[in-house]
C-alpha cells in the first residue's frame, strides 16, 4: 500500500469490481488503452482476477483509491511494463502524475528491473506529457502495431532507465 497526499495506491479486491467497471466501460478512458470499451462486466471481473491473482515476480499493479473509491489503476501490469487510467472525470487534476510518482519510487526500490518502458498511443498527448515530466524518453515508433476493434493503432516506445531516475528522483 502506498498513501500519497489524496490518493491511496494498494492491491486489487473483488469489491473493486463496481468502480473499475465505470473505468473500463467508459469510452472516453479507454480511448488508447488496446481494447475496446468493455460491454459486459465480466470482463472487468475478468481483469480484476487477473490482477489479484498476479504473482509479485510477474506483477506490481495498484488500483488507484481517491475518496475511498476506484478511479483507476497504475503500476507493472507485467514486470518492466508501466501503464495506467483513469476514469476521466478524475482527468487534468494532477492525480495520475501523483500516482505514478509514487508507484515508480515503489517499483524501482522494491522489483528486480533496470528500467521502465512504456508503450503509449502518439494521439495520446496527456500521456505522452505525463511520461516526458516523469523523465521518460522516446525510444522509438511503430506503425500498426495493435488492432483495437477495427483500428490499427500506432506506439510509441518509451523508457525509464534506473540510472535516469535515480539522477532525477526528489530526494
Amino acid at each position: 500500500m502506498i498513501i500519497t497526499k489524496q490518493l491511496l495506491l494498494r492491491r486489487a479486491r473483488m469489491s473493486d469490481l463496481d468502480d473499475l467497471h465505470q473505468v473500463f466501460s467508459n469510452p472516453a478512458a479507454m480511448r488508447f488503452w488496446d481494447s475496446l470499451p468493455y460491454q459486459e462486466i465480466e470482463q472487468t471481473q475478468r481483469l480484476l482476477e487477473a490482477m489479484i491473482a498476479a504473482s509479485p515476480d510477474e506483477s506490481d499493479d495498484f488500483v488507484i483509491e481517491h475518496e475511498g473509491r476506484a478511479i483507476g489503476k497504475a503500476g507493472c501490469w507485467r514486470l518492466g511494463e508501466i501503464g495506467f487510467i483513469l476514469h476521466p472525470d478524475h482527468w487534468g487534476k494532477g492525480l495520475a502524475h501523483e500516482a505514478l510518482s509514487a508507484a515508480i519510487p515503489h517499483i524501482f526500490e522494491n522489483l528486480p528491473i533496470d528500467r521502465l518502458e512504456a508503450d503509449v498511443d502518439p494521439r495520446n498527448d496527456a500521456s505522452l506529457k505525463l511520461l516526458s515530466r516523469l523523465g521518460f524518453r522516446e525510444t522509438g515508433r511503430a506503425a500498426r502495431t495493435i488492432l483495437v476493434g477495427d483500428e490499427w493503432c500506432d506506439s510509441v516506445y518509451l523508457e525509464l532507465p534506473v540510472a535516469t531516475w535515480r539522477q532525477t528522483a526528489p530526494d
